[in-house]
């Protein structure tokens, strides 16, 4: 399978796409495209790397596998289409957001304004699920059959090449790809997950979107209009 994905991305991965792994998962991942419905739409599959070039990521948010309902899912971790309503945990990230920075666009935008976080992902926001499809009605449908490793392999990439990066793990999901992560070279930033079940045992509160800034800031870089 030809990947089609931005050039400084294809440039740092690919020796990972020459490798028999990728080249079944992408076998695997074009079958179930040709047979069955899976999220997001083959446009968008490697959406995240393409509306944040390698060059250009700043900070790193870390999700799981894709939204598995209709109109949702389009390739930025915890983002959906304009229009379409704001899922729960994106609606507490807005509401996090807010409380730390009441002046940023998310809590100007009008609420179908603010849904797709592609002004995130152009500013630097690396927004990577873990697992890249998933079949509809049917979450985590596509876990364990290789995108693991392959986002894995990218994290473990943009720690290596790139510094003073901020990572917000959210969850323990999230927080299991810590290991990846040079913490001397980066900033890691942890909490529970968004969701509205955890999301009271500290991701309210966390602070996360004004220390990424503050950091960001501290190193000379553009700090993210949130």
């Amino acid at each position: 399978m030809q990947v089609k994905i931005e050039e400084s991305w294809k440039k740092v991965l690919a020796d990972y796409f020459e490798k028999e792994e990728f080249k079944h998962l992408a076998e695997f991942v074009r079958n179930e495209y040709l047979n069955k419905k899976v999220y997001p739409p083959p446009k968008d599959l490697f959406r995240a790397f393409n509306e944040t070039p390698f060059d250009k990521v700043k900070v790193v948010i870390l999700g799981q596998d894709p939204y598995h309902n209709p109109n949702q899912a389009h390739g930025l971790a915890f983002s959906v289409p304009k229009g379409i309503p704001a899922p729960p945990s994106l609606l507490n990230i807005f509401k996090e957001i807010c409380d730390e920075i009441s002046d940023s666009p998310s809590c100007k935008l009008p609420g179908k304004e603010k849904t797709d976080l592609t002004r995130w992902a152009n500013q630097g926001v690396f927004l990577l699920n873990a697992v890249l499809t998933v079949l509809k009605n049917a979450p985590t449908s596509h876990a364990g059959k290789g995108w693991e490793e392959f986002t894995d392999f990218v994290i473990r990439t943009l720690s290596d090449k790139k510094q003073n990066l901020v990572f917000m793990l959210w969850g323990a999901y999230a927080r299991s790809k810590k290991a990846l992560i040079d913490e001397g070279k980066h900033l890691i930033l942890e909490a529970p997950h968004p969701s509205p079940l955890s999301a009271n045992r500290g991701f309210f509160g966390c602070g996360h979107f004004k220390k990424a800034n503050e950091y960001l800031e501290k190193h000379g870089k553009k700090p993210i209009e949130w």
